[in-house]
């Protein structure tokens, strides 16, 4: 969109502003997304909310239970080894 091209909204009453449906479909953006609102020096910036709060490897460790029999360190290094090969190999 070039600086002639410009949309332009109004703030209602209450405070709601109308997206331009041409946004709306570019971002696919359908009723009821969530946006994120930042006030920035040169404006207001939207953006689609994350689907998911951020998590942290110790949020989520242990949170599946472990399947199958433990493995031996002998054979937690020949599987590495193995990976380590196989992603040589395709290069």
């Amino acid at each position: 969109m070039t600086e002639t091209e410009r949309l332009t909204t109004r703030v209602s009453t209450k405070g709601q502003v109308i997206l331009p449906k041409s946004i709306r479909q570019q971002r696919r953006w359908e009723p009821g997304t969530r946006l994120v609102v930042e006030d920035t020096p040169d404006g207001v910036l939207l953006k689609a909310a994350p689907l998911f709060a951020p998590t942290r490897p110790e949020d989520v460790y242990g949170s599946l239970p472990p399947t199958g029999s433990p493995k031996t360190l002998e054979e937690m290094e020949a599987g590495l080894i193995a990976e380590a090969k196989r992603r040589h190999a395709r290069d």
